[in-house]
């Protein structure tokens, strides 16, 4: 079995005079999968230790020959202000405790030690040096325009400003160990959004997915725990889960919102203590696998009506990232369609066939329900039945007519008998001005105001549109 990658990241500098004191902590965090530490008996070397090792948090005691732990605490506060210090002392002074803290001590904590005591202090200084390096980042890509690592998104097809925020600022969390919760609806390409922040993060360990919806407790649990021998009947054999699997790495659990309760308290123990027990086992294990989760649900509407968590909720969303639907980023269409076009092209071993101006302005005036994937699979069903070296719009018309009737067609090309004008309808009829001007901005609307496209869509010539907007009040 290979060994766990370092966390955290850069060291946990342990200060004390008493050596037994020392190996005691170390021991401890490593028994909890902290094992990037420091130890330091000598509080004359702290300085120096500072100024040429990076150090996440540190743990000081206050009462060392030479250099007190107060000094200490005074020097690192005024050059490493960001730099949580966590006392550990035998001193049991109220004033002592309340000037360590005006001094900026992150936490005071007494003598003899209890590692369920000082874990959770560590923990929550860990999560603060992460989280005030997140707010860094993104501070510092507020002002830029493009990602810094596009490569890693090079297979989300897109020049949509809300997405490029969105990747600026996956890459802004995605060296953190907190969860990542990524929202939207089916078909918006929540799994390689996981994915990127994955790439991103640089962590060692495998990148591993597993869909949970309609998984019952002992399923979910074998699934993600794995189980001992004897577990259960059948079980010949202990097997590891895909939590030992993505060790190192990330678990990207699709499907959140359909997790059941007793599920759901299970990977609450597992984010809130990194431990977890297989099936039929009573030997504690620990992971550091990062966990990436993705809903269509709004978990926030499912958690006040009590059909999610509120505890598992509130520690999933520590990072939210809201995937838009395709409706809102129609300037990703033509794009898109060309991507799709030549993968289909090359799976049927056809050439990649043109298709017609008309062609963007009507796909740009269907709301698309399956989003980027719905897309994807019209423009393999096009390929698939295309014969000349151009698509017919025919097929589109009849697909999105088929699936939900596209706004941007007429009722006149619907099929059947005769139809009632849509004019018959209305209590008053608009002027000849208004309706012109109405159809007009409708037109330019499910463009997203190209005016080629709308001038398509009204039956006119770009040039007869230019002027007709020109003569508008």
């Amino acid at each position: 079995m290979k060994a766990p990658p370092p966390y955290p990241l850069h060291p946990v500098l342990l200060v004390d005079d008493e050596p037994h004191t020392l190996a005691s902590f170390d021991i401890a965090l490593r028994s909890h999968g902290i094992n990037n530490t420091i130890r330091c008996q000598e509080s004359r070397e702290v300085a120096a230790i500072l100024e040429h090792q990076p150090v996440e948090i540190i743990l000081l005691d206050l009462m060392m020959p030479h250099v007190s732990g107060h000094d200490i605490l005074k020097d690192v506060s005024q050059r490493f202000p960001d730099l949580p210090v966590i006392i550990v002392t035998g001193v049991n002074e109220v004033e002592t405790a309340v000037h360590c803290m005006q001094q900026g001590a992150f936490d005071y904590v007494l003598k003899p030690v209890e590692i369920e005591r000082l874990l959770p202090s560590i923990r929550r200084a860990l999560e603060v040096r992460q989280l005030r390096r997140e707010n860094s980042r993104l501070a510092s890509s507020f002002f830029q325009k493009d990602p810094a690592h596009p490569e890693v998104f090079s297979k989300i097809i897109t020049g949509n400003e809300t997405m490029k925020a969105l990747f600026r600022y996956c890459e802004a969390i995605a060296e953190g160990r907190q969860p990542v919760l990524i929202t939207g609806e089916t078909g918006v390409g929540k799994e390689s959004i996981a994915r990127a922040v994955h790439d991103l993060s640089g962590r060692p360990g495998e990148y591993v997915a597993v869909n949970v919806a309609g998984l019952d407790e002992q399923i979910f649990a074998d699934t993600l725990f794995g189980h001992a021998r004897g577990a259960f009947t059948g079980a010949d054999r202990s097997r590891s889960g895909l939590v030992e699997k993505a060790a190192g790495g990330s678990l990207f659990l699709d499907e959140i919102g359909d997790l059941s309760e007793p599920s759901q308290v299970k990977l609450l123990r597992f984010l809130e203590e990194r431990e977890y027990y297989p099936l039929g086992s009573d030997q504690v294990h620990r992971s550091d696998a990062r966990v990436l989760v993705a809903t269509h649900h709004d978990l926030e509407q499912q958690h006040k009506k009590g059909l999610f968590r509120t505890d598992l909720f509130y520690r999933l969303r520590t990072h939210r990232i809201q995937v838009p639907p395709l409706r809102e980023r129609k300037d990703d269409l033509p794009a898109l369609l060309d991507f799709f076009l030549a993968q289909a092209a090359a799976e049927f071993k056809k050439q990649i066939p043109r298709y017609p101006d008309t062609l963007i302005p009507l796909l740009a005036g269907y709301d698309f329900p399956g989003n980027v994937r719905e897309l994807r699979a019209l423009a393999f069903d096009a390929v698939s039945h295309q014969r000349g070296a151009t698509l017919s719009t025919a097929f589109f018309l009849k697909e999105l007519g088929t699936a939900s009737p596209p706004e941007s067609i007429h009722p006149s090309q619907t099929m059947g008998g005769p139809q009632k004008s849509w004019a018959a309808g209305l209590d008053t009829l608009p002027t000849l001005k208004e309706a012109d001007q109405t159809l007009i901005a409708e037109a330019l609307r499910r463009s997203s105001n190209n005016q080629r496209g709308a001038a398509l869509l009204l039956g006119i010539t770009p040039q007869a549109l230019n002027q007709r907007l020109k003569r508008r009040p």
